[in-house]
């Protein structure tokens, strides 16, 4: 298995298993990957995804030499149709999930997250950082444009002129200029990184799970829509929320003077 997937404490732990290649991107990863995110999605039992690699690497973007083989099996060098489409059917539905996914997900990022694997880190709603981790933005440097959604979630994160500099340059950037951009949430010693993300996914994961996957669509609709639309739908999330059971049990400890428990619902 290329993808480890395990669940504890409400938290699903998907983990990029092919540290001796840096966990590029292999065709059976992608589809392995896919099928764990799917997964998470489906169990009413995950409350919140902590996604990481193995080895020195998050990831380091698309398994090139795959790829080199198959542009040489194709005609006249030409890469054969599988890989030319693996954007649309392997990356955008990955990105797809982790960034609409209606819990929180949580990337810790151990290692170097090039290309595609920065890209996976972005869609995240939270970023941790190893001190030594560092993110190349290795598209250009390939002779490709972005992909895995890092056109719309890069610019989103540091602005578009610091966009258009990685992007372009393909220069690293280090955990510590990552976290001034605001690229990542926390950076923290690397033998601390399982730890510190692991308490926060749990964290996560025991909080008001439907309040959290309306927080998530909320931003995400107010980014490109007009104030007054985006009012109105707080108003249709807000009228949902407040009928979760989550809602009351929260209002019953306020006035109890006391801690919420949140069970999800």
């Amino acid at each position: 298995m290329t993808v480890s997937y395990a669940v504890a404490d409400a938290v699903a732990t998907i983990t990029l298993n092919r540290p001796d290649a840096m966990n590029a991107l292999s065709l059976e990863m992608k589809l392995e990957l896919l099928g764990a995110l799917e997964r998470a999605r489906d169990d009413a039992g995950v409350r919140a995804v902590l996604l990481t690699g193995s080895g020195r690497a998050f990831c380091a973007g698309q398994d090139l030499r795959e790829h080199s083989a198959g542009m040489a099996g194709g005609a006249n060098g030409v890469a054969e149709k599988p890989l030319m489409n693996t954007v649309r059917e392997h990356y955008n539905p990955i990105v797809r999930l982790l960034a609409g996914m209606g819990k929180p997900t949580v990337a810790a990022v151990n290692g170097v997250a090039a290309g595609a694997g920065a890209g996976l880190a972005f869609a995240c709603d939270l970023r941790i950082a190893a001190e030594g981790a560092r993110f190349v933005m290795a598209f250009a440097g390939v002779g490709l444009a972005p992909d895995s959604g890092v056109s719309w979630t890069l610019q989103r994160l540091a602005g578009p002129a610091v966009a258009r500099e990685l992007l372009l340059l393909g220069e690293q950037v280090d955990a510590e200029r990552a976290l001034r951009l605001g690229l990542v949430n926390r950076v923290v010693p690397g033998d601390e990184l399982p730890t510190v993300a692991g308490e926060l996914a749990r964290r996560l994961a025991a909080g008001p799970t439907v309040a959290y996957a309306a927080t998530k669509r909320a931003l995400d609709f107010a980014a490109v829509h007009t104030l007054d639309e985006a009012l109105e739908l707080e108003a249709e999330l807000q009228a949902g929320c407040a009928a979760t059971e989550d809602h009351r049990a929260a209002v019953k400890a306020f006035l109890e003077k006391r801690r919420p428990t949140f069970s999800g619902r």
